[in-house]
């Protein structure tokens, strides 16, 4: 942080400031933060105890998984905090973090997703040499430079964001510490910053997207990825709405935050669902974990 800079902490307004909607607010976040730990959990688990699923379709997956547990945590445990203690305030060093993470995790999200849809291209038109192709060390190879590039793309950003002198207004109208909502309370110049955060968004969503689209419209079975497809057309849309946009003073408003719902609450939550608990082999693998702890147990 800054040598310049006088705030030391910010005020999260939050979803609403209506008192008599608080404790509805709160037990509806927390059940969806324990269904989302609980659902991409048990993917995981499902996915590392049964061989069969040890393809590189189930690999991508459970990264997956793992990736939104970290994704939500990094949002939910301090807005269920502010929410039931009444404090809102967060101080600089955390805001700088879940910026940070935010935008680390959610973009390695996006190349995952495009690394998936490659995989699925892949099985679809190429069966025979799939095995070949799409081999342990290739997987590797494929996921590590996900999480490599979201990190890169988003130190710089976020590391120049909290060198710049917060002299003012510590009030961030968002559940969050969002970028373009921080970007409102510098008081210096920060169109450096924002020409950084528009290309990182532009290269990010359009490039990845560009992947996953054409991956899916030369796959010959395009139906069965209207699960995919969907998730897909929410979480890249919402962050479209909201990041690649002109200007920062349209960004944090009561719109945003609704439109911020659909990436950090509701698509968490359906990922465990429309990937694996539909799945009829994962499915199966799970009546067979039940069934044994059952007889076991018996």
């Amino acid at each position: 942080i800054g040598n310049h800079t006088t705030v030391t902490e910010f005020v999260l307004l939050g979803l609403s400031d209506a008192c008599e909607l608080q404790m509805l607010i709160f037990l509806g976040l927390l059940l969806t933060y324990l269904l989302t730990l609980l659902g991409n959990r048990l993917i995981v688990v499902i996915i590392l105890m049964d061989r069969h699923l040890h393809t590189p379709m189930y690999f991508f997956l459970c990264y997956f998984a793992v990736l939104e547990i970290w994704f939500t945590s990094v949002i939910f445990p301090k807005m269920l905090t502010n929410i039931l203690t009444g404090y809102k305030t967060i101080f600089c060093l955390g805001c700088f973090l879940q910026t940070f993470l935010y935008f680390f995790l959610g973009t390695t999200e996006f190349f995952l997703l495009a690394v998936m849809s490659f995989d699925r291209y892949v099985a679809l038109c190429n069966p025979l040499h799939y095995v070949t192709i799409m081999s342990k060390r290739v997987c590797v190879q494929l996921v590590l430079p996900s999480w490599m590039i979201g990190f890169i793309l988003n130190i710089v950003p976020s590391f120049l964001i909290f060198q710049e002198p917060f002299c003012g207004p510590n009030i961030i109208n968002h559940f969050f510490c969002d970028s373009f909502p921080l970007l409102e309370l510098i008081c210096a110049d920060t169109s450096l910053i924002e020409l950084l955060s528009f290309i990182e968004a532009i290269f990010t969503l359009l490039g990845t997207l560009s992947v996953t689209a054409t991956s899916k419209e030369m796959q010959k079975a395009f139906s069965t990825c209207s699960s995919h497809i969907t998730v897909v057309s929410l979480f890249y849309g919402s962050c479209i709405f909201m990041y690649i946009r002109s200007g920062k003073g349209d960004q944090g408003q009561d719109g945003n935050k609704v439109v911020a719902l659909l990436n950090t609450v509701v698509t968490p939550i359906l990922n465990p669902f429309i990937y694996n608990l539909r799945n009829r082999q994962v499915k199966q693998v799970f009546r067979e974990q039940v069934n044994n702890k059952y007889w076991q147990t018996d």
